[in-house]
This record gives C-alpha cells, sequence and structure tokens, in this order.
C-alpha cells in the first residue's frame, strides 16, 4: 500500500511517524521529570521540618544548660543561651506547624510540644529567679521535684517521634525520587533506542519505495526519451529531404519566371509588329506603288511575324515542360506535407506547430498545382493562337506572293490582310494579357515556395533542438538513475553505450 502513496505523504509519514515517538517520549520523560522535581522538593521540606525539630530540642537544650550554670555558677554570663532559647523556640515551633500543616500527626504532636515547652520554659524561669533571689535551697528542691526533666524528656520523646516520622517520610520520598530518577532514565533511553529504531525502520522502507518508484519512472522516461531521439532524427532527415527538394523547387521555379518574363517580352513584341502592320495594311490604299512597297514590307514583317510566332510555340512548349516539373514538384510538396504532418502529429508541442507549417506548404502545394492548371490552360490558348496566327501569316504570304503576280487584285488582298491583321494584332494582345498573367502567377508561386523553404529551415531548425531536448532528457534520467540505484544506472549506462 505504501509504494501507492505520493513522494510528499511518504516524507509526511516518516516526520508523523518521528514526531509522535518524540511526543510520547518527551510527554513521558516530562511526567517523570515533574514526578522527580515533586519528589526532591518534598525531600528538601522534609530536611527543613528535620532542621527545625533540631532546632527546638537545641534551643531547649540551650536554654537548659545556661538556665543550670547561672544556678550553678550565679554567673549571669550563662544566662545568655537561657534568654537566646527562651525567646526563639516558641518562634521556630510556630514555623514547624507551618511546614507541617499537611501532616495531622505532626500537627497533634506540635500541639503536646506546644503545651509542654511553656512548662518547661515556666520551671527554668522559676529556677533563675530563685537563685537571683539568692534562695538556693528553693532551687535544689525544685530540681530535685523532677519537674523539669519529666517535660524535657516528655519534649524530648515527642520530638523524637516528629523526627523519626519525618525521616521515614524522607527515606521514602528519597525512594521515590531514586525510582522517578530511575524510570526516567530508562524512558529517555529506552524510548530513543525504540525511536531511533523505528525511524530508521520507516527510512529504509520510505526509501525503498521511493528507489522502486522513481527507477520505475526513469526508466518510462528513459523509454520515451529513446523513443523521442529516434523519432527527432527520422524528422530531421525529411526535413533535410524536403529541404533539398524546396530549393531545386525553388530553382526551377526562378527559371520558369524568367521564361515567363521572356514570353512577355516577346509578345509585347508581337502586339507591336501587328500594329505596325495594320497601319501599313491601311497606308497601302493610297497608290500602287505605295502599296507594291507596303506589299514588300508586309512580306518582311509576316516573315517576321511567322518567326516570332515560331519562337512563341517554342516558348509555350518550353512553359509546358516547366510547368509538367512544376505540377510534379507541388505533387511531391503535398505528398512531404502530408507525410511531416502524420510525423508531427507524432510529436510534442513543437510538433504541433511543425504540423501547422506543413499544412500551410500543402495549401500552398494545392495553389501551385491551381496555378499551374490555370497556367497550362492558357498555355494551350496560346499555342491555338499561334496557330491560328501562324495559319493566317501563311495565308497572308500567299497573297502577297498572289498579289505581287496578280497586281489587280490588290485592293482586295489589301482588305483581307487589314483583317487579318486587326485579327493577329487581338492575338498577340491577348497573348500579352495572358504571359503577364502567367509571370505574375509565377512570382507568387515563387513567394510562396521561398516561404515554405523558410519553413522548412524552421522546421530543420526546430528537429534539431527536439533531438537534443531528447538527448538531454535521456542524460536526465540517466543522472536521476544514478542518485536513486547506482548498479542499476552502470548496467543502464552500459547498455546504452553498446547501442550507440
Amino acid at each position: 500500500m505504501i509504494d501507492n502513496w505520493t513522494f510528499g505523504k511518504k516524507i509526511a509519514a516518516g516526520f508523523a511517524l518521528s514526531f509522535v515517538l518524540l511526543l510520547a517520549i518527551g510527554a513521558v520523560s516530562y511526567r517523570s521529570i515533574s514526578k522527580l522535581t515533586d519528589t526532591s522538593q518534598w525531600v528538601t521540606h522534609t530536611h527543613e521540618v528535620l532542621e527545625h525539630i533540631a532546632a527546638v530540642l537545641s534551643l531547649l537544650k540551650d536554654a537548659e544548660t545556661g538556665q543550670r550554670g547561672y544556678i550553678i555558677t550565679g554567673d549571669v554570663a550563662f544566662l545568655e543561651p537561657y534568654n537566646a532559647g527562651s525567646g526563639e523556640v516558641l518562634g521556630v515551633v510556630k514555623e514547624l506547624r507551618t511546614l507541617t500543616a499537611d501532616n495531622p500527626n505532626q500537627q497533634k504532636r506540635l500541639d503536646a510540644v506546644e503545651r509542654l515547652i511553656p512548662a518547661k520554659l515556666g520551671e527554668l524561669k522559676q529556677a533563675v529567679d530563685l537563685r537571683r533571689a539568692g534562695d538556693v535551697d528553693g532551687v535544689t528542691k525544685l530540681v530535685r521535684s523532677g519537674e523539669g526533666k519529666r517535660t524535657m524528656d516528655d519534649l524530648r520523646h515527642i520530638l523524637d517521634q516528629m523526627d523519626a516520622e519525618e525521616r521515614g517520610l524522607l527515606q521514602q520520598r528519597d525512594q521515590e525520587g531514586a525510582s522517578a530518577a530511575g524510570g526516567a532514565k530508562s524512558i529517555i533511553i529506552f524510548g530513543t533506542l525504540l525511536c531511533l529504531l523505528l525511524v530508521t525502520a520507516a527510512g529504509a522502507l520510505i526509501t525503498s519505495s521511493l528507489g522502486r518508484q522513481i527507477g520505475s519512472s526513469v526508466g518510462q522516461i528513459q523509454s520515451s526519451s529513446s523513443e523521442l531521439q529516434a523519432a527527432a532524427n527520422q524528422q530531421a532527415t525529411a526535413t533535410k529531404e524536403q529541404a533539398t527538394a524546396m530549393s531545386e523547387i525553388s530553382t526551377t521555379i526562378s527559371e520558369l519566371l524568367a521564361t515567363s518574363r521572356q514570353i512577355a517580352e516577346s509578345a509585347q513584341r508581337v502586339a507591336q509588329i501587328a500594329g505596325q502592320t495594320a497601319s501599313a495594311a491601311r497606308s497601302g490604299d493610297a497608290t500602287v506603288s505605295t502599296a507594291h512597297d507596303s506589299i514588300t514590307t508586309i512580306r518582311r514583317q509576316v516573315d517576321l511575324i511567322v518567326n516570332h510566332m515560331l519562337e512563341l510555340g517554342k516558348k509555350s512548349q518550353q512553359i509546358g515542360a516547366v510547368l509538367d516539373i512544376v505540377a510534379e514538384l507541388a505533387e511531391q510538396t503535398n505528398i512531404l506535407a502530408i507525410n511531416a504532418t502524420i510525423e508531427a502529429a507524432g510529436a510534442s508541442e513543437a510538433g504541433k506547430r511543425f504540423a501547422v507549417v506543413a499544412e500551410e506548404i500543402r495549401k500552398l502545394a494545392d495553389r501551385v498545382a491551381g496555378s499551374t492548371k490555370e497556367i497550362r490552360g492558357l498555355i494551350e490558348d496560346v499555342r491555338s493562337s499561334v496557330n491560328t496566327t501562324i495559319m493566317t501569316t501563311e495565308g497572308g504570304s500567299k497573297s502577297v506572293d498572289a498579289g505581287a503576280s496578280q497586281f489587280s487584285q490588290v485592293a482586295a488582298a489589301f482588305g483581307e490582310i487589314a483583317g487579318l491583321v486587326s485579327t493577329t494584332t487581338e492575338a498577340a494582345r491577348e497573348i500579352e494579357l495572358s504571359t503577364k498573367q502567367q509571370a505574375t502567377a509565377v512570382e507568387q508561386v515563387n513567394v510562396a515556395i521561398t516561404s515554405a523553404a523558410q519553413a522548412t529551415k524552421e522546421t530543420e531548425a526546430s528537429s534539431g533542438q527536439t533531438l537534443q531536448t531528447a538527448v538531454e532528457l535521456g542524460g536526465l534520467s540517466r543522472a536521476l538513475l544514478r542518485i536513486v540505484r547506482p548498479q542499476a544506472a552502470h548496467a543502464v549506462f552500459a547498455t546504452h553505450a553498446s547501442a550507440e
């Protein structure tokens, strides 16, 4: 199930496990340390109670010792411990009551102590007063009565009980503190070890799972990059071939454009000659002599027209051959554009751009094919007009020969020539217009072919970039595989090197 998790979920799960374990260890450790702190405070409190118990007993002893020294010696200096002890003991007892406020047993004992201390202090004060009065017998009698000793014994007994109970509490709290400290140490040590083991196991599991997933993904990326590289190589080869074909087409179109311009110039000259012929025919009606000269001129002009018409027929045949080449190139371009569209359909974003360029090339090829058909039709019209003109000029030549032998029929012949020259002029104008249209169409084809060649160059550059991207993608996949699984990466590198 963990293999189906994403990379982020696996990392989050590892951190969550570590956080939960550290939180649990911290909570238990905090609880143990808090308990240890409380126990330590109670131990300190117990020591303070013991010190106060010892202080009460010590002050009573000091008071008793000072009282005895004064009784024996009569020296007032011995009353200093007595005065200090008598004045401080009740204050210490009051503090002791405050310290033991949580212990009912100690409070009851303090009640007894507070009753006995005034009696003891009164007995000590009575003896001191008697000694001051010089009543030694009274002091001796008071001491021998044993009342002060009994009171002091009772106080010692009660204070010993309080001391014993506090020491028992001290021992119990020392044991609790030692137990809490040992528990805290055990929890921290074993909890830390458990946390390290679980985190190590989780890290190993996540690393293994991520290694498998990334290794599988890298394998797929590597396979895809190899396929992309092969497709890019094929695309680059096809693009180079298409660029070569476009260059040949551009050269052919340039030659066709030059030929069309020559045809246009020839047609323009034919129209001029036809106009000159019509003018000569109209001026032939003036005189027979002028007509004879005009007939001679017409014969020369007709011969020139025949030559030009023959040359125009040859040019038309050349244009037809060029149009066959253009039609074949347009068909090949259309086929290349269709193949390029099919290849681009399996490519990436750059392939879509190439598909658009290929579609424009195909449209231009269709336009070239249509323009070629139109030009072919115009050429057929030109050929028909040229044949008609040639036939007409041959008839005119025969008429001129007949006019030379039969001068009497010159007027009628001139009328027929004038009509034929008018027809020739119209045909020449039509030829001139057709050749101009053909030149314009060829120029458009030349522009389209230039655009297609530029697009082919861009496609070639895009193919090179695609190939470079595929190579970089393959290198990236191998580097990623080397990071995840070095041994598998060495095997892949060896396979890749042998394939190359």
